[in-house]
C-alpha cells in the first residue's frame, strides 16, 4: 500500500524551523564578538541551518494533516538538538567537546530539561554558556507554540483538558488565527522574560544583588520563565542573594502557570484564574510539599534561621515541581525524607499550557476526581456522575487518555531506571538505586538535577556513553509528551 504521510510537507515545515534557528545563532555570534570570543561556533551552524532550511522550505507542500504534524514535532525537536550541539563541538572545550556530551547538553537545553554534563563552568566562553540558556528559552517558546498551534489539534499535551479547565471553547482561538495566537502567547512569554531581567537588575541597583550583572540577569531570565534551569554559575541560584532567590521563586511559579490564564489575567479577566481548579491544585501541591520539606529541614537543624529553612525548602520544591531544576543548595545532602519528597515532586509538573514538563497537574487532578467518582459509583452503581474541572465536564475519552499517559510515563520511567542500573553495572560505574531512579525520572520528565553524582551541584558526565545516549532520546520523548515520537514507530502511521 502507498505511504500516506506527506514527507515533502513535513520537510517544508521543518525547513522553516531550521531557517528561523539561524537567527538566534547569529545573535550569539554578535555576543561572542562583543566579548571578543570566537564566532565560528555560531557562524558555521547558522550558515548550515540557513542553507538546509531554505533548501527544505522550497519543497512543494500541501495542507499538513495529523501525520505531517506528528512527524514535524518529532523532527523539529531532534533537528534543533543536533544543530544546537554544533557550537559546543566547534568550541571544543571541556566535556562539551565530546560528541555524545554535546548532543546530551543540546537536547537537555531545547527540551528545557537542565541536566548538564558540564564540570567546570569557568573554562567555557560566556557566549557558549549563554547559548545553553538561549536553547532553553527557545524550547520553552516552542512548546507554547506547539501546544496551541499543533498539539492541540492532535489531542496531545492535555489540550482537551486545557480547554475545559480554562473555560475556553478552543485554546487555539483566543484570536481568529492560530499563528496570531501563537505570537500573542509568545509576546507574553518574551514580556515576562524582559520583566525578570529588569527586576534582577533593579535588585542590583538597590544593593540587594551585588553580583547580578546584565549577563547573569539575561541568562537566568531566559531559563527561569522557560522553567528550564541552566545557569552559567556552578552554584546555580545559590550564587546569588536571598532577594534574587525569592524573585526567582515567583517567576518559576508563573512560568509553570497556564499561559492562557495569564493572557486573560492581562486582559483584566481574573475570574478564570480564580476559578481554575487546576491552578488551586497546583499551588496547593507546591505549598503542601514545601511545608513537609521545611518541617523535615527544621527537625534536622539544617539551617540556622527560619527564613533560610523556608526559603530553601520552598525554592527547591518549586524548582522540582515546575521542572525548572535550579538549586540554592546541594539538596542531595538533605535527609532521606526531604529528598524523597523532592523525588515524588518530579512526577507532578506544573499546569497544562505552560512551559513546564513532567506529567502535569491537570492529569493528576483528573485521575484524583475520577478515582473519587469511581468510589461513589461502586456504592451507587446506577448513578451517572461526570468528572468536572472548573465547572466543565471532562470527556470520558480524555479521562482514559490521562490514565494512559500516566501509565506510559511510569512504565517508561521504570524501564529507563532498569537500563541505568544495568548499564552502570556493565561499565563499572557505581550508582545506588535511588540515584538511578532520580536520574531516570529527571531526564525523562525533563527536570534536570537528580541525586548522587548527578545532583544539583554535580554532572551527568559520569554516566556511561550508552546511558547518556538513551537519556538523550528519553528527554526528546518526554518533552513532546511521548505520543508524537512513539506514533512514528507504529506501522499504521506510515501505511493506510
Amino acid at each position: 500500500m502507498p505511504v500516506r504521510v506527506d514527507l515533502r510537507t513535513s520537510a517544508n515545515l521543518l525547513g522553516r524551523v531550521l531557517t528561523a534557528l539561524a537567527g538566534p545563532l547569529a545573535v550569539l555570534a554578535v555576543v561572542a564578538l562583543l566579548y571578543r570570543e570566537p564566532i565560528a561556533p555560531f557562524v558555521i551552524p547558522a550558515t548550515g541551518s540557513l542553507v538546509v532550511g531554505v533548501g527544505l522550505s522550497r519543497l512543494e507542500r500541501g495542507d499538513p494533516g495529523p501525520r505531517e504534524a506528528f512527524l514535524l514535532v518529532a523532527l523539529a525537536w531532534l533537528s534543533i538538538a543536533l544543530v544546537g550541539a554544533v557550537p559546543f563541538l566547534i568550541a571544543g572545550v571541556g566535556t562539551l567537546a565530546d560528541p555524545t556530551n554535546a548532543l546530551f547538553e543540546s537536547m537537555s537545553g531545547i527540551t528545557t530539561t537542565g541536566a548538564t554534563v558540564v564540570g567546570s563552568f569557568e573554562i567555557h566562553a560566556r557566549s557558549i554558556l549563554l547559548w545553553r540558556s538561549v536553547l532553553q528559552w527557545l524550547g520553552g517558546l516552542g512548546i507554547l507554540v506547539l501546544a496551541v498551534g499543533v498539539l492541540s489539534g492532535l489531542s496531545v499535551s492535555g489540550a482537551q483538558l486545557m480547554e475545559t479547565e480554562t473555560q475556553n471553547q478552543n485554546v487555539t482561538k483566543l484570536t481568529p488565527r492560530i499563528a496570531r495566537t501563537a505570537r500573542l502567547l509568545g509576546g507574553i512569554y518574551a514580556g515576562l522574560t524582559g520583566l525578570l531581567v529588569l527586576v534582577l537588575l533593579g535588585l542590583r541597583l538597590v544593593g540587594l544583588a551585588p553580583n547580578m550583572t546584565l549577563y547573569n540577569a539575561v541568562a537566568h531570565a531566559l531559563t527561569t520563565v522557560s522553567t528550564a534551569g541552566f545557569s552559567p554559575e556552578a552554584a546555580s541560584i545559590g550564587a546569588f542573594s536571598p532577594a534574587v532567590q525569592w524573585v526567582v521563586i515567583v517567576f518559576m511559579i508563573v512560568g509553570a502557570t497556564n499561559f492562557v490564564l495569564i493572557y486573560f489575567l492581562l486582559q483584566g479577566d481574573s475570574s478564570r484564574l480564580r476559578g481554575s481548579e487546576e491552578f488551586r491544585f497546583y499551588i496547593g501541591v507546591v505549598a503542601f510539599a514545601a511545608v513537609i520539606v521545611a518541617g523535615v529541614l527544621a527537625l534536622d537543624g539544617q539551617f540556622a534561621t527560619t527564613e533560610e529553612t523556608v526559603r530553601h525548602a520552598l525554592f527547591n520544591v518549586v524548582s522540582i515541581i515546575t521542572t525548572t531544576g535550579y538549586a540554592t543548595v546541594d539538596f542531595d545532602t538533605w535527609s532521606t525524607g526531604a529528598r524523597h519528597v523532592l523525588f515524588l515532586g518530579m512526577f507532578m509538573g506544573g499546569m497544562a499550557g505552560s512551559t513546564t514538563c513532567s506529567i502535569k497537574t491537570v492529569r493528576w487532578l483528573v485521575v484524583a476526581k475520577t478515582f473519587r467518582r469511581d468510589l461513589f459509583t461502586a456504592i451507587h452503581p446506577s448513578a451517572v456522575v461526570p468528572v468536572r474541572i472548573s465547572g466543565g465536564a471532562v470527556d470520558e475519552g480524555t479521562i482514559r487518555d490521562s490514565y494512559v499517559f500516566i501509565l506510559a510515563s511510569i512504565v517508561l520511567f521504570a524501564a529507563l531506571t532498569v537500563f541505568v542500573v544495568a548499564d552502570a553495572a556493565r561499565a563499572g560505574v557505581e550508582i545506588g538505586e535511588f540515584a538511578a531512579m532520580g536520574a531516570a525520572a529527571s531526564t525523562f520528565l525533563n527536570i534536570g538535577p537528580a541525586f548522587g553524582f548527578a545532583g544539583p551541584y554535580g554532572s551527568y558526565e559520569g554516566f556511561p556513553v550508552t546511558t547518556k545516549l538513551v537519556m538523550t532520546v528519553m528527554m526528546w520523548i518526554g518533552r513532546i509528551e511521548i505520543v508524537p515520537v512513539l506514533v512514528l514507530f507504529t506501522p499504521s502511521f506510515w501505511r493506510s
